[in-house]
């Protein structure tokens, strides 16, 4: 497949005009030839990382079935997510372990994104900051478990999310930097003690400002110390629910080259209003917002490329977003070798937008699949 006269992305978040070659499923570093498609312009982007989300189209990752699975890559491929980290939630380890197992067990499929991780958001959170969390079968960090649950998962866990005040947390971190990227998540962590935790191993920061102490003068919390160390990358939900347009341009700026856009959806992500559930507990959805019934947010009900466009109208340059959503989460999950960006011997999965991003083609591994 050869392609010319496109805005083609670069991994620092700029745009080259120029074409692209794909010899099977990669990128090829051959020059497209006279007779190559003319795409008029369009941007070529590469496929979207998701690294932080539970379920879309009224299916939830933690249904731990393929059928889940496949509806949820489908539906993810469909709307620009070439690779997906879906997210557990917090249950008893032995649910945990059979969502694991599900995950371990299944294949990509031709039209659908690539399951290339889990996410272990929970149990090792605070009560007091469990959000949407099940506080019944909250946990304390323990290396322990999470190695027996990484062996049912053949290795798939890429982020483990914890509290960092817990008892136990610093050994936990200490434990497993070595094996697993550890997110700071759900906590009510102090400036020190985050800072700590960034000193033994932790390089990350769960959807940044939600689930923990805000942003003070004489109080940074861990946004501060996030803020303080160049390491440490921090997720950000673009939805317009989540977090005010002008703190995501402020995060941005603070955080140059850091910030990782998640969607963190949920079950009613691309279906209508409605009654659903996280996590074992009844959410209520209107519009892009879910809620438990306390008022509680509850996930996203918007796509990664819903937030990406979201992240442009709040006055993000579009490279940037790009980089956020694809670059910088491949990166952070370890598998920017074949995601992340549109460079020669990467995996051939380009997304063609207008100029208004509306999505006009999808490449998945060399194939277009259809617009359904």
């Amino acid at each position: 497949m050869e392609l010319k006269n496109l805005r083609v992305y670069q991994p620092d978040g700029t745009f080259r005009t120029g074409g692209l070659c794909i010899s099977g499923d990669r990128i090829s570093a051959a020059e497209p030839s006279a007779e190559a498609a003319d795409m008029g312009g369009l941007y070529a982007v590469p496929g979207l990382v998701d690294l932080h989300f539970h379920g879309c189209v009224g299916y939830d990752f933690c249904d731990g079935t393929q059928e889940a699975i496949s509806a949820i890559a489908h539906y993810q491929a469909q709307n620009g997510v070439a690779a997906i980290c879906p997210a557990t939630m917090t249950y008893p380890e032995e649910k945990l372990a059979g969502i694991a197992q599900a995950a371990a067990a299944y294949r990509t499929e031709p039209d659908g994104a690539a399951l290339v991780g889990i996410n272990m958001e929970g149990p090792f959170v605070s009560a007091a900051k469990k959000g949407a969390q099940n506080g019944a079968y909250l946990h304390a960090p323990d290396a322990d478990m999470f190695r027996r649950l990484q062996e049912q998962a053949d290795g798939l866990f890429k982020l483990c999310d914890l509290a960092p005040e817990l008892p136990g947390a610093m050994e936990t971190i200490e434990a497993l930097a070595g094996e697993v990227r550890l997110s700071i998540a759900h906590t009510e962590a102090d400036y020190d003690t985050a800072c700590e935790a960034f000193r033994h191993g932790a390089r990350q920061v769960t959807h940044l400002y939600n689930a923990m102490p805000p942003l003070s003068h004489r109080a940074p919390g861990v946004i501060g110390a996030a803020a303080d160390h160049d390491e440490v990358a921090v997720e950000l939900i673009a939805d317009g629910v989540h977090v005010h347009p002008a703190v995501v341009r402020t995060t941005f700026k603070v955080f140059d080259g850091r910030v990782i856009l998640i969607s963190d959806s949920m079950m009613a992500t691309g279906l209508a209003d409605g009654e659903y559930s996280l996590g074992g507990q009844a959410v209520t959805v209107r519009g892009n917002r879910a809620t438990l019934h306390d008022g509680t947010i509850a996930g996203s009900a918007t796509n990664l490329l819903d937030c990406v466009r979201s992240a442009v109208g709040m006055g993000i340059p579009l490279g940037q977003a790009i980089r956020s959503a694809s670059t910088n989460p491949a990166r952070a999950i370890g598998v920017q070798n074949d995601y992340g960006s549109l460079e020669p011997g990467k995996l051939a999965n380009v997304l063609l937008l207008d100029e208004a991003l509306n999505l006009h083609s999808v490449i998945l591994r060399g194939h277009i699949i259809e617009q359904q």
